[in-house]
């Protein structure tokens, strides 16, 4: 299935959906959206939801990746929830050493984690840093 996207400020948060099979194009969509609403809202917390994502090949989370390294002194602090070990994997090559955490199969969980102030003792613990 062609990838799809929704993107929308819930609370605190913005939320991006991803479904279907990604794309580097539809990363770069998906980048510019969030970034519009980080703009217009002052929200930098991002919940990914990919748990209806199919695996891409490695050069689509490559391609995350660079779009990161442009973004300069704009800071996310993102939550990436996936459905399983493989999209895992990729998620974390997508965001390098950028501050994310990966969840699997929890949104309450991911939810929770991105409401917490970052470098928090629980932050710290939870992630291994």
């Amino acid at each position: 299935m062609q990838g799809q996207l929704w993107i929308e400020p819930v609370g605190d948060l913005i939320l991006a959906r991803v479904r279907g099979e990604p794309t580097e194009a539809l990363l770069r969509e998906c980048q510019e959206r969030v970034l519009l609403l980080v703009q217009d809202t002052g929200r930098g917390k991002v919940l990914y939801d990919a748990l209806e994502m199919e695996s891409p090949p490695v050069d689509v989370p490559l391609a995350q990746r660079k779009l990161d390294e442009d973004l300069g002194s704009i800071h996310l602090r993102r939550a990436i929830v996936v459905p399983n070990s493989r999209l895992a994997y990729l998620a974390r090559l997508a965001f390098g050493e950028g501050d994310y955490r990966v969840f699997y199969n929890d949104i309450t969980a991911a939810i929770t984690w991105l409401s917490q102030e970052p470098g928090g003792m629980e932050t710290k613990t939870r992630t291994g840093r």
